[in-house]
């Protein structure tokens, strides 16, 4: 399938423990499709909520769009993730569990419509961070060794 990443949350991988991860649709402006096409999006600091079985994407900001007239959309509003009823559930459970949470991983088109990577994922504590800040560089010096020879 033709997938094509428009934006990522890069520091969330340094952040968080990615333990799952599903796709969901988001309901959006006219806009704000033109806007994340362009890649004018930022997933900084985004979380996600369930109420009422339904899931929210909260605090992602899609810049308004610069060719746009007055009825350009809001920064940061709330959008609406478009999930399957027994994945709300899922995801329901999975982040009542103490330490985890659900983010926004990445936006994508697929097919030409934008999708949603969410991830449940866990806060990493400062020792687990320099593990893999280690295992990064041990990968990089092989992969280094290998090339030179």
């Amino acid at each position: 399938m033709e997938t094509k990443e428009i934006v990522s949350n890069r520091s969330a991988y340094h952040h968080y423990e990615v333990l799952e991860v599903f796709e969901a649709g988001i309901a959006l402006q006219g806009t704000e499709v033109k806007s994340l096409k362009s890649s004018h999006a930022n997933l900084q600091d985004n979380f996600i909520t369930i109420k009422s079985n339904e899931a929210f994407l909260k605090n992602a900001s899609i810049a308004p769009y610069r060719f746009g007239n007055i009825h350009n959309h809001e920064e940061k509003r709330d959008r609406k993730l478009l999930f399957h009823k027994e994945e709300i559930l899922k995801l329901r459970k999975l982040s009542e569990v103490k330490g985890h949470t659900l983010i926004a991983l990445s936006f994508y088109l697929k097919k030409g419509i934008v999708k949603v990577k969410v991830g449940v994922c866990r806060g990493k504590k400062t020792h687990d961070k320099r593990e893999d800040e280690k295992k990064r560089s041990q990968l990089k010096e092989i992969k280094q060794a290998f090339k030179n020879s």
